[in-house]
């Protein structure tokens, strides 16, 4: 990928993020209180800044699928399915996340550039091609379809949960695919990789140089996520989740280079 179109995809991806947080904090304001004036207005700033996003990644066509699903978030259905105007601000909030969500995964997983897909239709994932064990690939490709369901319906822990199982996966992959003996240059423990705790497998992929320093930002109830009885004493947050979501995504794009 050229490096210029590398540096505008991460400008994007950060952008994004902004936004994403900027709708959670409205949302849990709208859903306190949906009459607070001052949420409202900062929701149609919000919801103005989303706009232009959306069209830019849509390369300016209302018939891209994240363009259509930007405008579909502003509607509700009738019983009988069709569309009439009429969303609640929160609903429209929650919706406007989703495709925000849906324009991160696709920057992350496509070589395409700020323009998220050519095509008016989703784009066929293809997220883990660079995992080296073939079978591994549907598994996990599964694994993080089902993370971000979890995390759609609510669900944090589980989503949580399957986002660090991903990570540790994909990580241990890379590490067996160097060999024990290009790890024990760095001071990897001397059992196989699949004995070493989750924690061992992060510190010695960024020793080696495998992954950056993005697992930093890794919650400490996900450090732990293996631990059945210290978690089940913790509450999993939303935050908690995206955090854990965003780091499998940024690792992804370290075993990726060429993503």
């Amino acid at each position: 990928m050229d490096e210029s179109l590398r540096a505008q995809i991460e400008t994007y991806l950060s952008h994004l993020d902004g936004l994403i947080r900027r709708g959670c904090q409205l949302r849990g304001i709208l859903a306190a209180d949906p009459s607070d004036k001052s949420a409202i207005a900062a929701t149609r700033a919000w919801q103005e800044d989303c706009g232009v996003t959306i069209n830019q990644l849509s390369g300016g066509s209302k018939a891209h699928w994240l363009a259509r699903s930007f405008s579909e978030a502003f509607l509700m259905r009738s019983e009988g399915g069709c569309a009439v105007e009429g969303a609640s601000p929160v609903d429209i909030v929650k919706r406007l996340l989703d495709v925000l969500e849906q324009a991160v995964a696709s920057l992350s997983q496509k070589d395409e550039g700020p323009v998220v897909s050519a095509s008016s239709d989703a784009p066929t994932p293809h997220r883990f091609d660079f995992v080296h064990n073939p079978a591994l690939r549907p598994v996990v490709e599964q694994a993080y379809t089902d993370s971000r369901h979890a995390f759609e319906q609510g669900e944090y822990e589980l989503a949580l949960r399957t986002s660090c199982g991903i990570l540790e996966a994909i990580v241990t992959d890379a590490l067996e695919h160097k060999g024990m003996s290009a790890l024990a240059v760095v001071g990897g423990p001397a059992e196989k990789v699949a004995d070493w705790s989750f924690e061992t497998r992060l510190a010695v992929a960024e020793n080696k140089g495998i992954i950056r320093g993005g697992c930093a930002r890794l919650p400490a109830v996900a450090r732990m996520y293996r631990d059945d009885g210290e978690s089940d004493a913790t509450t999993v947050s939303e935050r908690d989740a995206r955090l854990a979501g965003q780091v499998l995504r940024v690792v992804m794009r370290d075993l990726d280079p060429g993503r």
